[in-house]
């Protein structure tokens, strides 16, 4: 009889969590609870190939984008490991620029019960659609979201500890919250926000501290998320805080940002909506020590529809068109010239085909307006450039 009641609250506890995760590959069943104990460990993974024709200025291109290794386990019923192994852009050559490679995340999580758990280690917060679904199978285009790409930006991960629960009077709602090292001030780069300050593992200062807080609610076909982030830029020594008059306490100098989505899905329609915004304190104090253009406000926004043309079978072809807008330049402060061509504007448009819930190939089109500057015939700047993608992506 105990048996029996033990295996009734497994599966009860399974099917909750099921009901707030979407399984689509070996990761997401370890994250579930669904590994058997008989074979722990999991092997998973995802990549993207890709071809590129930009008609402006009369270039081709093609590129094994990212292929990535999951290895999992479970050590007992409580206790997992996940780790991501990421190989961008093919190759890397010693004196040569070229790809990435590096560990996307490398954490234990720890079960308390079936709502909650902690995670401690190498993680991807909780912040935009992208960031933590972010398999090539997951979203339309070849490209990811530039908005969540310049702006979040994904994929972002830093090292800490997280804490991830789900209401039990509330059915849908989840929430967590993290505790992370903060940016890297000094490797801002102008056009890219705050995403060349992003440690992701390496070396990190933990001088600079962070926080990141989301609500996550889903019901039936709809999904809306509010995230936050708020972290110190400058965790720098005392020598250096001297050098360059900016303060190195864990908060100093923060980044501030405040993210909303919104994703809604009802016979084979799509919607999909995200704002997000960045405030950089003491602006003016990281361009003059590192003169760098850092911006003090960022906003970007996109917005995408889509229609399943096969959602009564178990195959996706999916049209799509998205818009997105990128403001990298919201408010400057005084020390830094403004440049229009950084701000951008990006209409995309495609197709989606998944034979497999775990393959895709895509075609999509877009275009890139940027705001005006001066162009000259040994350095033209184009403010419009329209290309074509055509690519296949998979997970397993």
């Amino acid at each position: 009889m105990k048996n029996n009641i033990n295996l009734l609250i497994l599966g009860l506890s399974l099917f909750t969590q099921l009901l707030n995760a979407q399984i689509l590959t070996r990761e997401d069943s370890l994250s579930a609870g669904l590994v058997r104990s008989s074979n722990p460990t999991v092997l998973s993974g995802y990549g993207n190939v890709r071809y590129n024709r930009n008609f402006t200025d009369k270039s081709s291109m093609v590129n094994v984008d990212r292929l990535v290794l999951f290895v999992g386990h479970r050590f007992t019923n409580r206790i997992a490991l996940f780790s991501e192994l990421e190989l961008e852009d093919t190759k890397i050559a010693g004196g040569e620029s070229g790809g990435e490679f590096a560990l996307e995340q490398a954490f234990l999580k720890f079960d308390i019960n079936s709502n909650n758990y902690i995670t401690a280690g190498l993680f991807i917060p909780r912040i935009g659609i992208i960031n933590e679904n972010h398999l090539p199978t997951t979203f339309n285009g070849n490209e990811r979201p530039f908005v969540e790409n310049y702006i979040i930006p994904a994929t972002w991960r830093e090292i800490g500890l997280a804490y991830y629960g789900s209401s039990t009077r509330i059915p849908g709602l989840n929430y967590s919250a993290s505790l992370m090292n903060g940016l890297n001030a000094s490797s801002f780069e102008k056009g890219t926000g705050i995403r060349g300050g992003r440690y992701e593992g390496r070396e990190a200062n933990a001088n600079a501290l962070a926080i990141n807080g989301a609500l996550l609610y889903y019901r039936s076909g709809l999904r809306f998320q509010l995230s936050g982030y708020y972290g110190g830029s400058t965790g720098i020594s005392k020598i250096a805080s001297d050098t360059t008059g900016l303060k190195n306490k864990a908060f100093s100098n923060p980044v501030s940002l405040i993210e909303s989505n919104l994703q809604y899905r009802l016979h084979g329609f799509t919607v999909k909506v995200l704002a997000a915004f960045i405030h950089i304190n003491n602006a003016f104090g990281i361009n003059a020590a590192y003169k760098n253009d850092t911006p003090e406000s960022i906003l970007g926004t996109y917005g995408e529809i889509g229609y399943n043309l096969l959602h009564k079978t178990e195959k996706n072809l999916t049209l799509f068109a998205r818009y997105e807008n990128l403001n990298l330049t919201m408010k400057l402060p005084v020390n830094v010239v403004r440049d229009e061509t950084i701000n951008r504007q990006y209409l995309v448009s495609g197709i989606t085909f998944q034979p497999h819930k775990g393959v895709s190939i895509k075609f999509d089109y877009y275009c890139l307006l940027t705001g005006a500057t001066t162009s000259t015939p040994s350095k033209p700047v184009y403010n419009q450039q329209n290309s074509i993608n055509l690519g296949v992506g998979y997970s397993f």
